[in-house]
């Protein structure tokens, strides 16, 4: 360890080594920054063949151009990794409303693009992130290694030891860096110990999750039906399978969590109207309380919030781990920009132009995903009727449709360099 009158060991200390900030760790890697990045736990290296992870995610193709582009001096880069472990294209998305029966069909092949996007383990993700850093020679990572207490800086001024960010971590070790990144999920120990409030409420639902086999082959299209206490959604896996997410009240999470296989499988059945047939096996059930939360502020001097630990959205749209990955990659460009410029990369001026250029666009989905929710979960029949005209109407309006799916995709102008075409 440096002593106090020395250069600070890192420029940037990412707390938080999962997807979003292993990606931001990867993006900054090769620019003359100092890493490091601290986990309390290691990804698994391996896991039994048959084996799929409860957590998966819809990553967009500007998430996907973002993990192409890291790419080590030898070997694949971090997607062709995550293929290599496998990943799950979806080509279709077919979205059916419970109450009014109305639906929308999109396809890829209407872009002429080989799908919409893809179904991902998230270990697979970590992992190929994770494979990475660890071959980067300017990025230390640090597991396991929980923090016990985060000082930062009023005013950055750029020269005593005093005035970069230090964390103590619970074995003691003392860091220092420029830049201190929370990372560190939802309930965010980095956002709370910088004194950041949140504002936002509990939805009282959970989403339960598992992995189901069925009689009909998915086809590779995402099944999502809304129903009046929340959506449910059958996505596809790359063996056959597909993962569920069922969003419901938490009485009704409860309530289906305490029957056994068979029955749960039949109230699932009648859930998705058997669009995949009988559901003939599922494996472990687990479920998930659903939040919306948005940080009052993603800054302060030596300090940023990227993905869950700034903003919470609800899963129906699948977006959370994309608004994460575009805050790496808009966070990097930013930084980027500064050493360009000479700027000090933990200053507010650095650190509010990443909150100014992902803020407004973040609250926008948020309150996206929070307007369907409680659209599609309202038995109002004056709301059922306009929800399923603009169900019908844009399903029949061909540029509507390629407009929602280009934006779905990440294929915008507006988005971080890295993200881009």
């Amino acid at each position: 360890m440096k002593t106090p009158d020395t250069e600070p060991p890192f420029d940037l200390l990412i707390v938080g080594g999962g997807m979003v900030g292993a990606a931001l760790a990867a993006a900054c890697s090769g620019r003359g920054l100092n890493i490091a990045v601290t986990e309390a736990r290691e990804p698994r290296h391996d896991w039994p063949a048959a084996e799929i992870d409860l957590r998966v995610s819809a990553l967009s193709r500007a998430s996907q151009r973002l993990l192409e582009r890291f790419r080590p001096a030898r070997g694949p880069s971090v997607w062709e990794r995550m293929v290599q472990l496998g990943v799950s294209p979806y080509r279709e998305m077919r979205v059916w409303d419970a109450v009014g029966g109305a639906s929308i069909h999109f396809d890829s092949a209407d872009l002429g693009e080989p799908d919409l996007g893809h179904i991902v383990e998230n270990r697979v993700t970590q992992l190929a992130l994770w494979e990475y850093l660890e071959a980067a020679p300017d990025v230390t990572l640090l597991c396991p290694a929980r923090g016990a207490a985060l000082t930062l800086p009023d005013a950055p001024r750029g020269s005593a030891y005093a005035d970069w960010a230090r964390l103590t971590l619970s074995d003691g070790r003392c860091l220092s860096a420029r830049l201190l990144i929370g990372a560190d999920g939802r309930d965010s120990w980095v956002r709370a110990q910088a004194g950041i409030v949140t504002s936002g409420w509990d939805y009282d639902q959970q989403a339960i999750v598992a992995h189901v086999q069925t009689s009909e082959p998915h086809r590779e299209t995402a099944w999502q039906r809304f129903l009046p206490t929340g959506p449910l959604a059958f996505l596809p896996l790359g063996d056959g399978r597909c993962s569920i997410v069922w969003s419901v009240t938490e009485e009704r999470a409860r309530a289906l969590l305490a029957l056994d296989d068979a029955a749960f499988l039949g109230e699932l059945e009648q859930a998705s109207e058997r669009r995949l047939g009988t559901v003939t096996a599922i494996g472990q059930r687990v479920a998930l309380p659903l939040r919306l939360q948005h940080a009052d502020a993603y800054v302060r001097p030596r300090l940023a919030l990227i993905g869950d630990a700034a903003h919470a959205v609800h899963p129906l749209a699948g977006q959370g781990v994309n608004l994460g990955l575009l805050d790496a990659a808009q966070l990097a460009d930013e930084l980027a920009i500064a050493q360009e410029r000479g700027r000090d990369i933990g200053g507010l001026w650095t650190l509010r132009r990443y909150e100014r250029a992902r803020r407004g666009d973040n609250l926008l989905m948020l309150g996206a995903m929070d307007g369907f929710k409680r659209l599609f979960s309202n038995a109002n029949p004056l709301l059922v009727a306009a929800r399923n005209t603009g169900l019908v109407v844009a399903d029949r309006l061909p540029p509507l449709k390629r407009l929602l799916m280009t934006e779905a995709l990440g294929q915008g102008a507006d988005l971080p360099r890295l993200a881009r075409r």
